[in-house]
């Protein structure tokens, strides 16, 4: 009797033991599986994040009630990186760490997207960029732990340049640039395809992220007498210079030109400041609806029916990483993050337009793009949400957008990375 009651004792102090430390044990062992969403709730590019967010939370409720992802519900953890490095960076330690996610994704900052990346690849993890559009993150910085979702700056350049050469051959371009590694590439690249690296015929104004007054630069690009503007800026700092060139008379002296464009940043500029303005996207509401694409129709329509606006590229892009990363992991048969690289690696898929794929040696998801002029004044205001920004003037498929793998090489070989194939290979 003694022995059994011993026992009994043993066993229920098994249970108090095991129900204490219960909270503690991984995710994984609780049938969850946890997914950081490192992004900017505050900051330049809060709108942004705000949409990543909503795109993802509704991504989450589909996989969720579709059985999880290898059985395992998803549960999101947020940290607001206000667009700065740093931060982002101890985010990804906690993410990492504390919170035991196998994946990051987010990110509206290409310097939040590197540091972010750096830290899944130091913990052999996963990170996905959502708006990230320097050359450098899936260049110069990139490696097998980082994929990015969207285009960059060369693509959106390439695009933007082929229109530029036609229309404006021979012109005077001012430039106006974000002074962090998105602005810096995103100038570069414009500058190489439309022959104005001339800095003295072609000036250039830097201007710290979070710029509340771009008067001064203005004011230098109305008197250099350019016809061209290049504002090399996003987010808020698009808003506001846009307004404010709007303001001074700018646009009736320039052709403005915003490389990379957003329909909430057009919202938040307004539609008379935004009328003529010429840039690029990845993506937008009306492409499924204008080409006919069945799984970017049902999602704009499922957004528009949970957040009565329609969704914008940063949330169609968290919106197809999350879907990308459940079916890595269920091709793979685990969350293991080199059997989920393996997985992704030259994959192609269909995720809110026409066909894209994982490119194998630099992780780039290769796309179309589209060059766009904003829609005049009067047309947006009379449009549902009055969100009708953009004209479709062309596109470019994803391989002819996208940089080469000569061209990659060369570049990783200057600044003392491995080449591309020397990298790749390695890692077979």
């Amino acid at each position: 009797m003694h022995v059994m009651k011993r026992l009994a004792y043993l066993m229920a102090l098994g249970m108090i033991v095991f129900t204490l430390i219960l909270p503690a044990l991984p995710a994984a062992a609780l049938d969850v599986v946890k997914i950081g969403l490192n992004y900017p709730e505050t900051g330049p590019y809060a709108k942004q994040g705000l949409d990543q967010r909503r795109a993802a939370d509704m991504a989450v409720e589909e996989i969720n009630a579709g059985g999880g992802i290898m059985g395992k519900k998803v549960q999101l953890v947020y940290r607001d990186t206000k667009s700065n490095p740093e931060i982002a960076k101890a985010n990804a330690l906690e993410l990492f760490d504390a919170e035991g996610v196998p994946m990051i994704f987010g990110g509206s900052s290409s310097a939040v997207a590197i540091e972010t990346g750096d830290v899944a690849l130091k913990k052999n993890r996963l990170f996905f960029g959502t708006l990230t559009y320097s050359t450098e993150t899936t260049g110069e910085y990139g490696h097998r732990h980082i994929f990015r979702e969207c285009y960059d700056a060369y693509s959106a350049g390439k695009v933007l340049s082929a229109h530029l050469q036609k229309t404006f051959p021979g012109k005077k371009y001012f430039y106006i640039t974000s002074d962090y590694t998105w602005g810096w590439t995103t100038t570069s690249v414009i500058r190489s395809f439309t022959a104005t690296k001339d800095t003295n015929a072609h000036p250039e104004v830097l201007t710290p992220l979070g710029t509340q007054d771009y008067s001064k630069a203005l004011a230098q690009a109305r008197d250099s007498k350019a016809q061209v503007l290049i504002l090399s800026l996003f987010g808020r700092d698009m808003e506001v210079a846009v307004k404010q060139a709007y303001e001074m008379g700018l646009k009736s002296k320039m052709q403005i030109i915003v490389p990379s464009l957003n329909d909430d940043m057009a919202q938040g500029a307004g539609p008379e400041a935004m009328q003529g303005i010429i840039g690029t996207l990845p993506w937008m509401w009306s492409v499924p609806v204008v080409y006919n694409y069945p799984k970017g129709n049902a999602f704009v329509k499922m957004f528009e029916a949970k957040y009565q606006r329609y969704p914008t590229t940063s949330g169609a892009s968290a919106y197809v990483i999350l879907n990308q990363y459940k079916e890595a992991v269920e091709r793979a048969k685990t969350f293991e993050t080199k059997a989920v690289i393996k997985a992704l690696e030259g994959h192609k898929y269909v995720g809110v337009k026409d066909e894209q794929y994982w490119r194998a040696w630099d992780h780039q998801s290769v796309q179309t793009v589209y060059l766009v002029r904003c829609k005049a004044a009067d047309v947006v205001k009379k449009s549902k949400y009055q969100q009708d920004y953009f004209e479709i003037l062309g596109l470019m498929k994803g391989e002819e957008a996208a940089v080469d793998n000569k061209e990659w090489s060369e570049i990783r070989d200057m600044v003392g990375m491995k080449s591309a194939l020397d990298e790749y290979q390695a890692t077979k």
